[in-house]
């Protein structure tokens, strides 16, 4: 799902697969494993803290699959996954 600015515009990035990469950061820093703990995304997500919400793991696989539908010539074809 696509985070919306205060302008309720989407936030356009030139780079293939940023929407998902921006809104699993955002969801992410909403955590009290980042927050409150001070530690960092990336080793909450590989800890499987409880405080992490399942959007934010499934935000993590879709990511994921969109940078390896980069990558894989017959998704090519059938265009990137994700937003």
């Amino acid at each position: 799902m696509p985070i919306y600015t205060e302008d309720d515009e989407i936030t356009k990035h030139s780079k293939p697969c940023s929407g998902v990469r921006e809104d699993l950061l955002l969801c992410l820093k909403a955590t009290d494993c980042v927050k409150i703990q001070k530690r960092t995304p990336k080793d909450c997500l590989q800890s499987r803290d409880p405080s992490v919400p399942d959007n934010c793991y499934s935000l993590r696989t879709l990511f994921f699959e969109c940078k390896r539908s980069l990558l894989d010539n017959r998704q090519r074809f059938r265009g990137r996954k994700g937003y």
